[in-house]
C-alpha cells in the first residue's frame, strides 16, 4: 500500500514572522539605560544598602529590567514579555513619579520634602530627575505609543499589590532592626513609625495602597479602550498585501 511522505512545511510559511520593531527597541533600550545611569550615581554617592532600601530604587530596578529585556525582544523578533510584569513595572514608576512629584516635592504636602530636594546638585541632582520624572514618563510613553492594546486583564490589578505590600513589610522590619539614631532608619516620611506610630503608618500605607489599586484599574481600563498605536512595526503583512493587517 503506498503511503504518502510527508514534507515539513517551515512555520513561517503558515505564520508571518515577527517584525523587528527597532524604534520600540530603541526606545525602551534608553529607558532603561536612564534607569540604570541613575542607580549607578546613586549607589556610587551614596551607601549601597541605604540606596537599595527605597522603592524608587526598587521599581527603577525593575524598569531596568523589564524594558532592557523589552528592548532586546523588539530588536531579535521576539514576543513581549508577559504583561502582568510590563504593566506592574508601569504601575510601580508611575506611582514613583505621582508620589514625588505631589507628595515628597510639594511645599503644600503634610510629607514635603521639597527643601531636601532642592539642595541636591551635580550628578545627585541628574539622578534624582532620571529615576523620578524621566523614567515614569518615559515607561507612559512606552505603554501609549509603543505597546500593543488589550494585554491587561481587571484582576493584574490586585496581582500588583504584592509589590507595594512586600516594600511595606521590608520597610517596617528595616526599621525596627536598625538603631533608632539612624538618619536613614525610615526611607519615606510616611512610613516613619516613631513620628506617626504603628496605626499611622498602617493607616498611610492602607491610603497608598487603595491609590496603587486604583491607578492599577485605571491603566487596565486605559488598555482596553485605547487605540493600538499607528505604526508599520506592528503590521503583520505589507500594506499592498491582501488579508489580515
Amino acid at each position: 500500500m503506498f503511503t504518502p511522505r510527508t514534507v515539513a512545511v517551515p512555520a513561517s510559511a503558515v505564520v508571518p514572522a515577527a517584525r523587528r520593531r527597532p524604534r520600540a527597541a530603541a526606545f525602551r533600550g534608553l529607558i532603561a539605560l536612564a534607569a540604570a545611569t541613575g542607580l549607578v550615581i546613586e549607589c556610587v554617592h551614596g551607601s549601597v544598602l541605604v540606596v537599595l532600601s527605597f522603592f524608587t530604587i526598587w521599581s527603577n530596578i525593575l524598569i531596568a529590567v523589564v524594558l532592557g529585556l523589552g528592548a532586546v525582544r523588539a530588536w531579535t523578533r521576539r514576543p513581549p514579555l508577559p504583561a502582568l510584569w510590563t504593566g506592574g513595572a508601569l504601575l510601580c514608576i508611575s506611582v514613583v513619579g505621582l508620589v514625588f512629584h505631589l507628595v515628597l516635592d510639594n511645599e503644600a504636602s503634610e510629607f514635603n520634602q521639597a527643601a531636601e530636594i532642592a539642595r541636591l546638585t551635580g550628578a545627585k541632582a541628574v539622578a534624582n530627575q532620571l529615576l523620578h520624572t524621566v523614567t515614569p514618563i518615559g515607561a507612559a510613553l512606552d505603554f501609549l505609543l509603543l505597546t500593543a492594546p488589550g494585554a491587561l486583564r481587571w484582576h493584574h490589578a490586585a496581582q500588583w499589590l504584592a509589590a507595594p505590600g512586600l516594600y511595606f513589610a521590608f520597610a517596617l522590619v528595616r526599621g525596627a532592626l536598625i538603631s533608632p539614631d539612624a538618619p536613614t532608619r525610615y526611607t519615606y516620611p510616611f512610613l516613619d513609625v516613631t513620628v506617626h506610630g504603628y496605626a499611622g503608618v498602617l493607616a498611610n500605607a492602607v491610603v497608598l495602597g487603595a491609590a496603587f489599586f486604583a491607578l492599577g484599574l485605571a491603566i487596565v481600563g486605559l488598555d482596553r479602550i485605547r487605540p493600538a498605536p499607528r505604526s508599520p512595526e506592528y503590521r503583520i503583512s505589507s500594506e499592498r498585501a491582501r488579508g489580515l493587517k
